[in-house]
């Protein structure tokens, strides 16, 4: 939720919160309705007061047009999983559940080091695996990828039965070997 949402529900909870304890001691006769009258009465007389007044009615109905018609951009609504539901019930594979297949299949290449995996989804729930890692020399980077991609969308597909629309990797760096002198 953003901050400006936040502000304006907290706002309006305590205004709904006045105006219910008003309201109550109304009802019970704790406070006479006539000394509401007569201090709104009082309130409204100078017209600095007045200008308050309505200022902060304009800013709560702007507030409340806002609330009621226009739905925030809210950026923490990612996605945490992907939902699938059969006769049987529900199921939410986590993104870091299918962070660490990608893991475990990257790590089974020896040319492999330092990997880091991060999953995204776009509107239709299609996975995006984003692969970064830094490779040892000597190795045929070309062939790597393409044995890692169609890996990762194999396991993928095995073990959550999801289908994989794109597995980018991006090679970091390239670790050399050190040679031990004696």
């Amino acid at each position: 939720m953003k901050k400006l949402d936040k502000l304006i529900l907290v706002l309006f909870s305590i205004l709904i919160f006045l105006e219910a304890i008003l309201i109550i001691c109304t009802i019970v006769g704790w406070i006479d309705i006539r000394t509401i009258s007569v201090f709104a009465t009082n309130v409204l007389e100078n017209q600095t007061n007045k200008k308050i007044v309505l200022a902060i009615t304009i800013v709560c109905l702007i507030f409340s047009i806002k609330c009621i018609f226009f739905e925030s951009p809210d950026k923490d609504k990612k996605k945490t999983g992907i939902l699938m539901q059969n006769d049987n019930g529900k199921l939410l594979i986590s993104k870091p559940t299918i962070e660490n297949i990608v893991i475990s299949v990257v790590k089974e290449f020896n040319s492999v080091q330092d990997i880091s995996v991060k999953i995204d989804m776009d509107n239709l729930n299609n996975l995006i695996v984003n692969v970064n890692l830094s490779v040892t020399q000597n190795v045929i980077i070309k062939e790597l990828t393409v044995n890692m991609q169609n890996k990762i969308k194999e396991a993928i597909k095995r073990t959550s039965d999801l289908e994989v629309k794109q597995v980018n990797v991006r090679i970091k760096d390239i670790i050399m070997e050190t040679k031990d002198k004696e």
